[in-house]
């Protein structure tokens, strides 16, 4: 089994989406022996946001491609095959201002291709990437799951939607949610690790 680990909270350190990635990835290791990791940190080797030129770049006869594009499409060719390598995606996502940290949506925007993970058909778009599974290692500062605040929630629930797009219908999420709140943050802790032991 291939895990791809994917980390993008900003605060090495101290960052809880960074901690629930490497105990969800130490309990599936524990329950496959022999399971090898792809280790992505978004933050410390960002990937650069999408613009016209690096869009065009595989449309661009090899020939005529700037350095740059060289450079990036290596790079997207490379994300590629991480993503395709894997059986298990572990997705540390942190919720930064309602959403993703930017960082991972870099990352989101290199490997949504269509052709590659995803294609357009008759019936509509079908994803490429079936029988693979993914865990969502979400760090949340208040509580979004409920309540007025679930409307502003564009973070969980855009993985869900991305990645039963590109064919991830199997996605556990793994939640640590009021942890900018006292009354909350313990018991945000514990059941992120409960659900975790549970796997």
């Amino acid at each position: 089994m291939k895990i791809l680990q994917l980390d993008s909270g900003l605060f090495a350190g101290q960052s809880v989406s960074r901690d629930l990635t490497q105990k969800i990835v130490a309990q599936l290791q524990q329950q496959h022996p022999q399971a090898e990791v792809i280790y992505r940190d978004l933050i410390a080797q960002p990937v650069a946001h999408l613009d016209a030129e690096i869009l065009t770049a595989s449309a661009t006869a090899e020939a005529e491609r700037s350095p740059r594009q060289q450079q990036e499409l290596a790079l997207t060719e490379t994300l590629l095959e991480e993503i395709f390598a894997a059986d298990v995606l572990v997705i540390g996502a942190p919720l930064y201002n309602f959403s993703l940290p930017t960082q991972l949506k870099a990352w989101i925007d290199r490997i949504t291709q269509a052709g590659r993970t995803f294609q357009y058909t008759a019936e509509g778009p079908e994803g490429l990437l079936k029988g693979k599974k993914a865990f969502i290692a979400s760090a949340q500062g208040g509580i979004y799951s409920e309540g007025a605040a679930a409307a502003m929630e564009h973070q969980e629930s855009y993985l869900r939607v991305l990645l039963g797009f590109i064919g991830i219908e199997e996605v556990h999420l793994i939640r640590a949610a009021g942890l900018n709140m006292p009354e909350h943050r313990e018991a945000g802790l514990r059941q992120a690790a409960e659900a975790i032991a549970a796997l």
